[in-house]
């Protein structure tokens, strides 16, 4: 069987979306009418990091992001803490593109890394490159308190409908 004959993975058992999930859900920056589209946030990798949106469109997805607790042996931010950052905003603003009923799961993602920060906040904002029917390719910037550039990312998005 080839992998394009394969039906879809049946998609994970949400979470009850009790108020402490939907408690949760807002505390990450997640308003209350993408609740269900986004059952999952809050409780992964991008919770544990303490990640925030800030903005929350195809258009433009922004969050932040502490340096502290997410830095190297040496005390920088870690390199892969910009792309956890770059992969959740791209990956979040190419399943608003997508809409509610498709699955977006990513392909590509890479990094260069321009600047290096020991502490405050990091800010990413991913804006679309290419918005298609079964892909989605988004930049994301990260810069620091003082709006200097961080580090460019670039995700790709396979998009899986029903």
């Amino acid at each position: 069987m080839t992998d394009s004959s394969r039906p879809a993975a049946p998609r994970p058992a949400a979470p009850p979306l009790t108020e402490q999930t939907r408690a949760r859900l807002r505390a990450r920056g997640i308003p209350d009418d993408l609740h269900e589209r986004f059952p999952f946030a809050g409780t992964g990798l991008a919770d544990r990091m303490g990640i925030v949106f800030t903005e929350l469109t195809a258009e433009r997805c922004v969050a932040t992001m502490p340096v502290e607790g997410n830095t190297q042996p040496v005390g920088l931010l870690h390199g892969g803490a910009h792309v956890v950052l770059a992969e959740t905003l791209g990956s979040t603003a190419a399943s608003l593109w997508a809409g509610p009923e498709a699955i977006v799961v990513g392909t590509d993602v890479n990094a260069t890394h321009h600047r290096g920060i020991r502490e405050g906040i990091v800010t990413g904002t991913a804006t679309p490159l290419h918005r298609g029917r079964t892909m989605a390719t988004y930049a994301v910037v990260m810069t620091d308190d003082q709006g200097r550039r961080l580090s460019t990312a670039r995700i790709t998005n396979l998009i899986r409908r029903g």
